[in-house]
């Protein structure tokens, strides 16, 4: 046996490959950017722009994400549900159509 790990302890042995650490906000590539850009009608952009663009999406994405936990916390609730999200996008004046509450009751008539 080599005793290397902690067992039951929960403490956790040293690993053989550490897990990286870095920010999320990097798991949009560079071509994703470009992307979105080019739907938007962007036809060229310099290099030095997908760094600014990172952190206004990450701004803009803290305040959304706020926004629905003020909503759940109302509700009691740990979970965010899609109207939380739709309410915070309103209440930001970007509003978004199709989820309304009343679409997703059938009525029979």
């Amino acid at each position: 046996m080599s005793g290397g790990g902690q067992g039951a302890n929960g403490a956790g042995g040293s690993k053989r490959h550490r897990h990286v650490l870095r920010d999320s906000i990097h798991g949009i590539s560079n071509k994703s950017i470009r992307r979105r850009a080019r739907r938007a009608g962007v036809i060229r952009m310099s290099a030095l722009v997908h760094e600014h663009m990172r952190a206004v999406l990450k701004v803009n994405l803290k305040c959304l994400i706020n926004g629905a936990i003020v909503y759940t916390h109302h509700a009691n609730r740990k979970t965010i549900k899609t109207m939380d999200v739709v309410y915070a996008l309103k209440r930001q004046g970007q509003m978004l159509y199709g989820f309304d509450s009343g679409s997703s009751k059938l009525t029979k008539k």
